[in-house]
This record gives C-alpha cells, sequence and structure tokens, in this order.
C-alpha cells in the first residue's frame, strides 16, 4: 500500500470565483508539494455533481494509508470526507480549518456558491446530487479558525451542538475537542482517527493573502503547523484536504512550501 496517496482537482466552479486560472493553479501547486508515493489528477467538469462522482471514484481508487485531497474551493472535499465517512463509520473525526463554516444551504446562501455549502452537505442537507449518502454527525466535526459565520450557520452550529473553538487556539484545546467527539459506536477516544480539512483561509491575510476569502484575525503558519502537529502526535491522521490556494505573492508561495512540508511532517509523512 502506497504511504502518501494525492489526489488533485483543479475545480473552482464550486467557490463562483472569477480566479478560476489561480484556484487550478494552487492545485497543481499543492499537488507538487505534496508529492506522494501514488498520484492521481481529476478531470474536472462544468458539473459540480459529475466532478464529485469523478473524485470518488478516485479517492476510492487509490490505496493510501493518508490520502491527501488537493483543490481548487472547498467544495471538492464532498467525496474525500463522505468516503472517510463512509470507511470509518462512527470513529471519524473531521476538523475544519476554516475562516468560514461552508454550512449553509440552497436556500440561505448568500451567495450561491458550492463551497460554502459543503460541509453542511456533509451532514445530509444540500444540493440534489452533491449531499453524503451517509452523513456526518454534528458531534463527529470540530470547527477550528472559524470565524465568520453566517446567522444561519451560526444558528445550525448551536442547534446542533457543533464544537467551535476560537479562531485562535491552544493545541491542547483542540485535541481535547477530538477527544471529546465520537458517535456511539467508538469504544474510545483513542479509537478515533481524523480527517483534516485545511482552508488557507484560516490564516490571517496579514501574513497570508493567497486566497479568495480573506478573513482577519486568523491563524499564522506556525500555529497551523502547531495544531496540525499536536493532532497527530494523539490520533491516526486519514485524510488531508488542501484547498482554496490562489498563488499570488512571491512570499506566500515560499511560506506555503514550509506550511506543505510542516502539515505533512505533523501527520508523521514529513
Amino acid at each position: 500500500m502506497a504511504k502518501v496517496a494525492v489526489v488533485e482537482v483543479p475545480q473552482w466552479r464550486g467557490s463562483g470565483a472569477v480566479t478560476a486560472e489561480r484556484l487550478k493553479e494552487g492545485a497543481r501547486l499543492l499537488a507538487g508539494l505534496v508529492g506522494g508515493d501514488q498520484r492521481v489528477r481529476v478531470e474536472v467538469d462544468d458539473d459540480l455533481a459529475a466532478t464529485a462522482a469523478k473524485v470518488r471514484a478516485a479517492v476510492e481508487g487509490v490505496s493510501g494509508e493518508l490520502i491527501v485531497t488537493v483543490g481548487g474551493d472547498c467544495g471538492v472535499e464532498l467525496a474525500p470526507v463522505a468516503a472517510a465517512r463512509k470507511r470509518y463509520g462512527d470513529r471519524l473525526v473531521v476538523v475544519w480549518f476554516d475562516a468560514h463554516g461552508d454550512l449553509n444551504t440552497p436556500d440561505s446562501s448568500p451567495s450561491g456558491a458550492y463551497h460554502g455549502m459543503v460541509l453542511r452537505a456533509l451532514t445530509g442537507e444540500g444540493p440534489a446530487g452533491l449531499v453524503a449518502d451517509e452523513p456526518l454527525d454534528a458531534g463527529q466535526i470540530v470547527l477550528a479558525g472559524v470565524r465568520d459565520l453566517d446567522p444561519h450557520e451560526a444558528s445550525f452550529v448551536e442547534g446542533h451542538g457543533i464544537r467551535q473553538l476560537p479562531p485562535v487556539v491552544d493545541p491542547r484545546a483542540l485535541v481535547e475537542a477530538i477527544e471529546a467527539c465520537g458517535g456511539e459506536h467508538r469504544a474510545t477516544a483513542d479509537d478515533s482517527v481524523v480527517y483534516l480539512h485545511i482552508d488557507f483561509d484560516v490564516l490571517d491575510p496579514r501574513f497570508f493573502e493567497s486566497v479568495g476569502c480573506p478573513t482577519p484575525g486568523g491563524l499564522v503558519a506556525d500555529e497551523l503547523i502547531s495544531l496540525v502537529k499536536a493532532v497527530g502526535e494523539r490520533f491516526k491522521v486519514v485524510g488531508i484536504g488542501l484547498m482554496e490556494y490562489e498563488p499570488g505573492r512571491a512570499e506566500d508561495q515560499e511560506l506555503m512550501s514550509v506550511m506543505v512540508a510542516g502539515i505533512m511532517e505533523g501527520c508523521g509523512r514529513g
């Protein structure tokens, strides 16, 4: 079995962005930085559901101990997270490193862009053809770095008891939040496995600008790496999603190299 499998998905239509070329280039660069023992590139369609089906097939077709999916926009995450849910069941905890909750529905979304709905779709509500077959339970989700929730999203988080940590969080607090997650069929916290979703707008735009939705008040690169390392030291990381990188400043590109290396090392794959 390959140690690290990389699935590259240069999708941009889920963002509704006019920066399509930058998102596609970001996916290419991220895939190169991760490396991997097995690599697959998905040819995207105009139709998001068709692309999601291709991503699902790609994820199911690789054999890595750790599957790293690189995008593209956050809508890419539907298939890899759903596949991890199907494989690991209640043992799975999804840590959502993102400035945004991505918890809107088609009715509540201000933009109508799917990348702002994908986590909600993973819980079972979303556009036709773009919803997980085996939904995540709200208790399997930890929001980390999220600091820009729409009112409808905030209500969903509160009403469903989703764990939300402060935008800048101590690594121990993150580990404790993951330990507190889990379904009725999980034996102990030690039985948990983790999927890390990382939208690079979780970073503070004062230090990293190469994203489509920069949001003040986020993490710095060293903080993100420390959080990933804390998770990797305590739990088995079975999947990583690296999303929404829009290459711009040269210094951001240099920092991205450091971050990806640190993330992979933090998961025991450096």
